[in-house]
């Protein structure tokens, strides 16, 4: 338990704390607001072909900054990747607000990943720097916290600004907002470099080899989503896309990861699962609400509300307890089971119904993301927490992404007259994927 008196907000931590919450509420904001305003994007841009891009661009090229930024971070210290990476999404945010075409706008949002999983790997780091052990359930429940108030009010701004200023500005208006967590985090960031005794990571062959990897399970992503839904020659790419991360996965993740090994393996599996579980049927409950069951679009958000805001009290509730990190994973898990497995029959029956089950499925994020990202610091030698930190945010975004993907393959396959059947085989699946990610919170203790 942290010393008396001693927290996030304490003299000393007071100004990275605060610059680290108003980043990822930054980057929370935009995540919000983006799926509103894309629609009124590809009809003022003719880009209706390019729509999915606007957001697999982004999570592709996120996958792979994460990957390099690991290293990166290990060799240099996490200041200047930080501050490099929060530049680089300054950068996709005006390219894509000033965008004359659709081309440009989707490059706009690529740079934005770009930033993004450097920014992200970098704060993790920063967080294992600056913060002690028993301090970091704290730090993570704010992070968990940060992305309350961009879920209740994101949609909606960004829906007002695009019909009443335009939907440019929901992206230039972002870039000022930068400059305060920038200048919040500066005292803490100045100083901050490799650990003390610590030599650099190996360098050379190593890096290329996972360059290369990178490369490759970032092309394997788009070209497996790519794939997913068509025949032919997407179904060539999708294959190609299994054997990009193939070849690339075991050289980024940690060994053993897809067999269950015990430890940081587990940990970084556990947190694959359980995002893509909780993810997979997120996206889909909008869906069911307004086709189902006749949910305004508002209404709709209700639902996806309470779920954030399950997902921010677990989280507190977490972060303040003595219990043991894999006490917390493994209740986050059963809870993303019942309330994914739960939700899916709701949905069935009522679109209210489906309220209290998403409730206990965020708790269940809440209880077990902020657990995980404490477990992979303790796991982790002072000079690899930049390349585990990647290791599991890949896990994250890949799990999600793959998730997705799948659960709307199936729901494309039964189509439109058969929907309410293809979400709920869409909901067992995301179900079944918490189930794996359960067992991986069985095997996070190492063995002594």
């Amino acid at each position: 338990m942290p010393a008396p008196g001693r927290g996030v907000l304490s003299a000393g931590f007071r100004g990275a704390t605060f610059g680290i919450v108003l980043v990822v509420t930054l980057l929370a904001f935009e995540n919000m607001a983006v799926g509103t305003v894309m629609p009124v994007v590809a009809d003022d841009l003719d880009g209706l072909a390019l729509y999915a891009w606007g957001f697999s661009a982004t999570l592709i090229m996120s996958l792979l900054s994460t990957v390099l930024a690991g290293g990166w971070v290990d060799r240099s210290g996490p200041s200047r990747p930080f501050l490099i990476g929060l530049g680089a999404f300054v950068t996709g945010l005006v390219v894509a607000g000033a965008a004359p075409s659709m081309g440009l706008f989707v490059a706009g949002r690529a740079v934005q990943g770009l930033g993004t999983g450097v920014s992200l790997v970098s704060m993790y780091v920063v967080i294992a720097r600056v913060y002690p052990e028993d301090l970091r359930p704290r730090v993570f429940a704010a992070l968990s916290a940060a992305w309350v108030l961009p879920s209740l009010i994101g949609p909606a701004v960004g829906g007002i600004v695009a019909e009443h200023v335009g939907w440019r500005w929901v992206f230039l208006g972002l870039v000022p907002l930068v400059v305060p967590p920038v200048l919040a985090l500066v005292p803490a960031l100045r100083g901050i470099g490799r650990p003390a005794g610590e030599s650099a990571p190996a360098g050379g062959g190593r890096a290329g080899e996972r360059a290369l990897a990178a490369v490759a399970v970032a092309a394997g992503a788009g070209l497996l989503l790519y794939g997913l839904d068509g025949t032919g020659r997407a179904a060539l790419a999708a294959a190609a896309g299994l054997a990009g991360l193939a070849f690339g996965l075991p050289r980024l993740l940690p060994a053993g990861t897809l067999r269950f090994r015990r430890g940081l393996p587990s940990v970084v599996l556990a947190r694959g699962l359980l995002s893509g579980a909780f993810v997979g049927a997120e996206v889909f409950i909008p869906l069911a609400l307004m086709r189902l069951h006749g949910f305004s679009a508002a209404e709709a958000g209700i639902v996806l509300t309470a779920g954030s805001l399950g997902w921010s009290v677990a989280a507190q509730v977490q972060g303040r307890s003595a219990r043991s990190r894999e006490f917390y994973v493994l209740l986050g898990a059963l809870c993303i089971i019942a309330g994914v497995g739960s939700a899916t029959v709701a949905l069935q029956v009522s679109g209210w119904a489906a309220v209290p089950s998403w409730i206990v499925a965020g708790a269940g994020m809440g209880f077990a993301i902020g657990s995980l990202s404490v477990l992979l610091l303790r796991l982790s030698p002072a000079g690899e927490q930049g390349v585990n930190t990647s290791a599991m945010q890949i896990g994250d975004t890949l799990g999600s992404s793959l998730a997705v993907g799948v659960a709307g393959a199936l729901v494309t396959a039964f189509g439109a007259a058969r929907l309410g059947t293809g979400l709920a085989v869409a909901g067992t699946l995301c179900a079944a994927i918490a189930a794996a990610g359960a067992f991986a919170a069985l095997r996070l203790e190492v063995p002594k």
